[in-house]
């Protein structure tokens, strides 16, 4: 039973949380730091790691607040894939997608090989160096205010990288089971093929219902009802499920944007009361970051880093090459997607749960390499839109 005095301190704790996360607003418009990566280094400054004054481990709102924020982040980032944005950044999307997710995996394995880890390490770390961090990147361009070919590519590039990561996942954590000789290739296969098919089910199951309502529900406190209702929804059936809760909100948004009449208003709804979610998000994320843990990793881990880092560069060049992009597309594309987190250690998570004789290696790298990367992450997403001209200063 819940006393007053838990219920006092959970309420005292969120009450300063968001007020901290309205103050990154106003730290964040007069310095060159994303209010993201503020609101991570707050919480890492009041985690277990420095003064002990939040534990996200006590916090058992700490998983729930992650996966409604992570629905309504993929859900907002269904909305960029309509069939008119599409055919004007589809073709970019596309290639620079599918590079960027070929040349890391690439860059990541061929040198992790090179530097003498097995082939099953390697074959892991390669398929998990693939995923982004999409609600970080998406916060940095609402936040500056991007505009242009740049930042639309930008989304629709993490709108679907995820999606690749996983299928890619999939296919190499089937190959480190044949190398390492567990398990049961077509059987492995077989989840993997479920986990994205499944998530595709359901949002399509519940947006095809969802973009009937959407228009025909009064705008205002309807609208957000509607729209939450069927948003969590969605989300939960796909964990229920086990699949992908990420890619299922995904699809909803898409089939939603794709097919309502007024397929704008869910969508405003929910961006309305996003942030305060997100608030919690990063700052619970800081508050789990373990230095020791980045210390901890060794070669192999700042290897992984080093090489992650040159297979997204690689990437972007490559598919701006290919599809003849703009110069500012190819040098500053890979810059722009560096951020990694959720996606990455629950790739991680589930390695380790399904090997448990490789979890001593590669967690001890995911965690410590997404410290590094959802910190300076940010940050270099910002550079990279202000490089290319997407961010009009006032």
């Amino acid at each position: 039973m819940v006393t007053m005095e838990e219920t006092a301190k959970t309420l005292i704790t969120l009450g300063i949380l968001f007020i901290v996360g309205l103050a990154t607003d106003w730290i964040g418009s007069r310095s060159r730091l994303p209010r993201v990566t503020l609101l991570l280094l707050f919480g890492f400054a009041i985690g277990p790691a420095v003064l002990g004054f939040l534990s996200p481990v006590d916090g058992k709102w700490y998983a729930l607040v992650t996966d409604m924020a992570l629905i309504m982040v993929g859900f907002l980032l269904g909305e960029k894939l309509t069939i008119a944005s599409l055919r004007q950044h589809g073709r970019a999307v596309l290639w620079f997608s599918v590079m960027e997710v070929l040349a890391t995996v690439l860059v990541v394995m061929v040198g992790l090989l090179l530097f003498g880890v097995s082939i099953e390490i390697a074959l892991l770390l390669a398929g998990i160096a693939t995923a982004t961090d999409p609600a970080a990147v998406t916060d940095v361009v609402r936040e500056t205010g991007a505009r242009g070919d740049f930042p639309d590519t930008l989304l629709g590039i993490v709108a679907v990288d995820d999606v690749w990561g996983l299928i890619v996942f999939s296919l190499l954590f089937s190959a480190s089971q044949v190398f390492a000789g567990h398990g049961d290739l077509a059987a492995t296969l077989t989840h993997g093929v479920w986990e994205l098919a499944g998530a595709v089910l359901v949002g399509c199951a519940l947006g095809i219902p969802m973009a009937y309502m959407t228009g025909r529900i009064k705008p205002g406190e309807p609208t957000l009802v509607e729209a939450l209702g069927v948003v969590f929804l969605c989300g939960g059936i796909a964990i229920w499920l086990r699949v992908s809760f990420l890619l299922a909100s995904m699809v909803l948004g898409c089939v939603v944007a794709n097919l309502a009449r007024h397929h704008t208003r869910p969508f405003h709804a929910i961006e309305g009361i996003e942030w305060p979610f997100m608030v919690l998000f990063f700052i619970l994320a800081g508050a789990s970051l373990e230095v020791r843990t980045l210390l901890s990793v060794g070669m192999i881990g700042m290897g992984y880093i080093v090489l992650r880092i040159a297979g997204r560069f690689v990437g972007a060049w490559c598919g701006g090459r290919l599809i003849h992009s703009e110069p500012v597309m190819c040098r500053w594309m890979g810059l722009a997607l560096l951020p990694q987190a959720g996606v990455a250690l629950g790739m991680a998570l589930m390695a380790a749960e399904r090997r448990p004789e490789v979890a001593k290696i590669v967690l001890p790298v995911v965690i410590a390499s997404t410290v590094l990367f959802e910190v300076l992450g940010p940050v270099l997403t910002r550079i990279g839109l202000e490089k290319s001209g997407a961010i009009r200063h006032r």
